[in-house]
């Protein structure tokens, strides 16, 4: 039960965040400040501070404009501090991070005289890693690369450009006028130049580097383990559940976990918990690994046992690129059925079944490549502890210089052992499957494999590894239901049946938008049709003076649309593709803000996130109801699982996302509480269907002018 004094400096902390502020409490932030407090609070504990109690996990859909990043933390904070518990905010987004870390918590503090300390925590892959920089502009002379990432063989060089990139980020460290941080580099950096000068941990040596101390990864690092807040995101948050939970932020036990943004986390857990590997490109990999063995242990023979890891090496690399060249002739064949015309080159192994006859070799692959994983581990271990070892007769310098390699090689292995693995274990039939698919790809003017294996459900992932072992999490978001009901978030996340779930209420005024869908609307299932329709009726429905935004779920009608409108409104149209999502919205906006009118075309990504108060967008446009994609192979393997149980995957998977979807959508329009507009849904089976009644009444109470 919350204890009478944290409840009450939560409630006084409210007060003077609003008087400071001169704002007026608003309903929906008071229910989630209550809802968040009452089961945070309500957790209990033996004399060590471990939970004892269930009902530790709390679920709050919080519509747009509730102020939830203040509510949870007025909440969380003042509750985590009295029970020593360490607070950790996880988000999705690079913008919604840095919003937290540069507006949120230091106004809070500010206005609310909660005493707090906060810091921002981030993955090694967003920091310089100060030793391969060095390397690199060496070894530059030589055309050397030393990244060896995942797949290097698919990289360019570095060039002359990148290079002076290289070089001027030298300068600015010498200069104390960067951190080395990559989101604090004054300009753009391609992934491929950045991929270069940083580093993970089964490459980086730790506090062996003779760069320690200018170490930026590890100088973020020196604060987190006093501050009561961290804020990450989702990707280092679930990177350090996989290693055990508590290796690279606090231990789960002693954390309270908030999500927000939380409706990404089952598709962050899937994706971190997916393997992949491309067939051509592994084996020349295995190949340049042992033309490379040689001149590596010429350098560092002598460091450890060493010599004796290395010396079996060879035999193994070759049996590996053995293995994998008898894999490709049996995708080969199985790629000969894909058809010509589909989209995606893709090959699905229908529930997740793989052939006898790869499935037999997947069993040799995961011996073989688990044989070299374990050989190079032992490598590394070797390499760093003669780096510790002052009577080591190899110069620190090569051993610096060749861990990394090592390591680079380990992990690919390791990640090979983990793909074959799963191809080689059916699944259980009493478990939920794993989708399994390889698609054909062109890779430096060659065609390839690539092969793939992924959950199909986050939820056992984040039960077995997060929501059994924290001591309280928070889950937050503006689209958590669908149809009105949480069952598909739960199936998904796996948060636990007896969490707390609730729904807030935005403070928008949704009567003063209008959601329409005009006599003209067509269904969406005639695709011809419905763009015709659409070409005809666009003109007519937008007011060529005002911001407006048209959705659509395919870029090929997107195209085909714009393509075909009256030349004067393609000038005005700022279609997706060609430019960055930011610089068409900053087009937009300088249009708008010039008096001139503007129309956005986008796609999917355009229906979340995007941020356009007031003038910037008074109607919005969604051309049908977004389905998710039919060729997505882990949904179409969920949607398989569902119907061999007996259900209805079209009722149970995509109703329900789509409908998610549209309330995301919709949200595109009222961002501000004095925001107004209109909604055209142009897609008759809103209306025509029995689940597009189901999905209209799932979205707010806008005012409805629905044409039967």
């Amino acid at each position: 039960m919350l204890k009478p004094k944290v409840k009450t400096q939560i409630q006084t902390a409210y007060s003077r965040f609003l008087e400071s502020k001169e704002l007026k409490a608003r309903y929906g932030q008071k229910l989630m400040i209550a809802e968040v407090a009452r089961t945070l609070g309500g957790i209990e504990f033996d004399e060590e501070a471990h939970r004892t109690s269930e009902g530790h996990v709390c679920v709050v859909e919080a519509g747009t404009g509730t102020g939830k990043t203040v509510a949870y933390l007025l909440a969380a904070l003042p509750i985590a501090k009295s029970l020593g518990k360490k607070l950790v905010v996880s988000t999705a987004t690079v913008a919604l991070q840095e919003q937290i870390v540069n507006k949120d918590l230091p106004e809070l503090k500010q206005h609310s005289e909660l005493g707090f300390s906060f810091a921002l925590a981030k993955g090694r892959g967003r920091y310089l890693c100060l030793t391969k920089l060095d390397r690199l502009l060496m070894e530059h002379e030589s055309s050397i690369d030393p990244n060896q990432a995942l797949y290097e063989d698919e990289l360019p060089q570095a060039t002359e450009q990148s290079v002076k990139i290289y070089q001027s980020m030298v300068d600015a460290l010498a200069g104390n006028q960067w951190d080395g941080d990559r989101d604090n580099w004054p300009e753009s950096v391609q992934q491929d130049d950045w991929s270069r000068v940083t580093t993970d941990h089964r490459q980086c040596t730790g506090r062996r580097c003779s760069n320690v101390s200018a170490c930026s990864f590890l100088k973020s690092r020196e604060s987190l383990g006093s501050v009561d807040c961290v804020v990450a995101n989702h990707d280092l948050v679930l990177a350090d559940l996989a290693l055990g939970g508590g290796a690279i932020l606090s231990d789960p036990a002693d954390t309270i976990y908030i999500f927000d943004e939380g409706h990404h986390l089952p598709d962050k857990a899937l994706n971190h918990f997916a393997y992949h590997s491309r067939i051509q490109s592994t084996t020349k990999w295995l190949d340049q690994c042992n033309k490379q063995l040689g001149p590596i242990l010429g350098q560092i023979s002598g460091a450890g046992n060493v010599d004796r890891f290395g010396e079996q090496l060879p035999a193994i690399l070759m049996e590996c690129k053995h293995q994998q060249e008898l894999v490709w002739p049996l995708l080969q064949s199985l790629a000969d059925e894909i058809k010509p015309d589909e989209r995606n080159l893709r090959y699905r192994f229908e529930q997740g079944i793989v052939p006898a006859n790869i499935q037999t070799l997947a069993v040799e692959l995961n011996r073989s490549f688990d044989r070299l994983s374990d050989l190079l581990d032992k490598m590394t271990s070797e390499i760093n502890e003669a780096m510790e070892d002052s009577f080591c007769s190899v110069p620190k310098a090569d051993l610096e210089n060749c861990y990394p390699v090592v390591g680079s090689w380990q992990a690919r292995a390791a990640a090979n052992q983990a793909l074959w693995q799963s191809y080689a274990s059916p699944d259980s039939s009493k478990s939920v499957p794993t989708a399994r698919w390889f698609t054909v790809v062109e890779s430096g003017g060659y065609l390839d494999f690539e092969l793939c294996s992924s959950p199909i459900l986050a939820a056992n992932t984040l039960q077995n590894s997060l929501w059994q072992h924290c001591f309280g999490a928070v889950v937050t978001s503006a689209t958590l239901t669908a149809l009105g009901r949480f069952d598909r978030y739960q199936m998904r996340a796996g948060t636990p049946p007896d969490s707390q779930y609730q729904v807030v209420p935005s403070p928008f005024d949704f009567a003063s938008a209008e959601l329409c869908v005009p006599a003209e609307a067509v269904d969406a299932n005639d695709a011809q049709a419905h763009s015709m329709a659409l070409i005809k009726h666009l003109p007519k429905m937008l007011d060529v003076t005002q911001g407006s935004l048209v959705l659509f779920s395919s870029k090929r009608q997107m195209e085909e649309v714009h393509e075909s409108l009256p030349l004067q409104w393609q000038d005005l149209i700022l279609v997706q593709g060609g430019r960055s999502k930011q610089e068409i919205i900053t087009q937009h906006k300088k249009q708008i803000d010039s008096g001139k009118g503007s129309v956005i075309f986008g796609l999917a990504s355009f229906a979340e996130g995007v941020d356009l108060p007031g003038r910037y967008c008074t109607h919005v446009v969604i051309a049908k109801i977004p389905f998710a994609v039919p060729d997505d192979p882990v949904e179409a393997a969920l949607a398989e699982w569902i119907e061999t149980r007996g259900g209805n995957a079209f009722m149970e998977i995509s109703v329900p996302d789509a409908a998610l979807k549209l309330v995301q959508a919709c949200g595109r329009l009222l961002r501000s509480e004095s925001d107004s507009g209109k909604i055209t849904l142009f897609d008759r089976r809103m209306v025509s269907r029995r689940y597009g009644n189901a999905i209209l009444n799932s979205l707010p109470p806008f005012t409805r002018n629905i044409a039967s």
